[in-house]
């Protein structure tokens, strides 16, 4: 797709990731409109990007509906929705407590799900984009994450049903990068991370978005034996 005079919804704006997806599309020409959940952070992104910051929790389903539907108007329609919300989680899969278990499937799958329906009530015709983090997990099943890792290729899993089923509509981007330096596992809701490789530069991460999303890409995934982003 054409970023340049696109309209874009941005959610996790208040986070790292989202942060810097939101101001590279507004700097490749996007209008672009910020949904986070912490409103000082979001606020501060909204600033740069010119358009009023809108505040969302993703575990509240209603609100993600609500959020899009505000973007939409906002914007004078919607052309792309990208969505990097998530969060951390670790320890054994038989010791995890159920609350955190289903906080992690709410933020990591069930609310991105949510996100990605009400878009595609306002997507053109053709032509749109969804983009939404996954994460390596959904391809690697990893110890002390299990909870976490089933979010996340619970996600990628309906990316792709999503992505069969809309192909004439709209373009469906899987983004499944490796740990990033974004902090994330420090701000986990339960457990300590085990031994995690050096992260990732997040800007590196955002410039394949932007490329997966202008060359209506299906996934950014970790090359391992190139040792970097592949989108493709």
């Amino acid at each position: 797709m054409e970023l340049d005079g696109a309209r874009v919804l941005v959610c996790g704006a208040s986070g790292v990731l989202g942060a810097a997806a939101a101001r590279a599309l507004k700097d490749a020409g996007a209008a672009v409109v910020a949904a986070g959940r912490d409103p000082d952070r979001t606020a501060a992104v909204a600033a740069d990007l010119g358009t009023e910051p809108l505040v969302l929790d993703v575990v509240d389903t209603d609100a993600c509906a609500a959020t899009v539907a505000a973007a939409a108007e906002a914007l004078g329609g919607l052309d792309a929705l990208v969505v990097a919300t998530g969060v951390a989680g670790f320890g054994p899969a038989t010791e995890q407590d159920p609350a955190v278990a289903e906080e992690l499937f709410a933020v990591d799958a069930l609310g991105p799900m949510a996100l990605v329906r009400a878009a595609s009530r306002h997507l053109p015709d053709t032509g749109g984009c969804v983009a939404v983090l996954s994460a390596i997990l959904a391809d690697l099943p990893t110890n002390g994450m299990a909870e976490y890792g089933a979010a996340k290729a619970a996600l990628s899993h309906w990316l792709t049903v999503l992505r069969r089923e809309n192909r004439r509509r709209f373009t469906v981007v899987d983004l499944r990068p490796p740990h990033l330096d974004t902090g994330l596992a420090d701000r986990a809701l339960a457990g300590e991370p085990p031994k995690l490789p050096a992260g990732l530069d997040h800007a590196t991460v955002v410039d394949a978005l932007l490329q997966a999303m202008r060359d209506s890409a299906s996934e950014v995934v970790w090359d391992n034996d190139a040792k970097q982003l592949a989108v493709r």
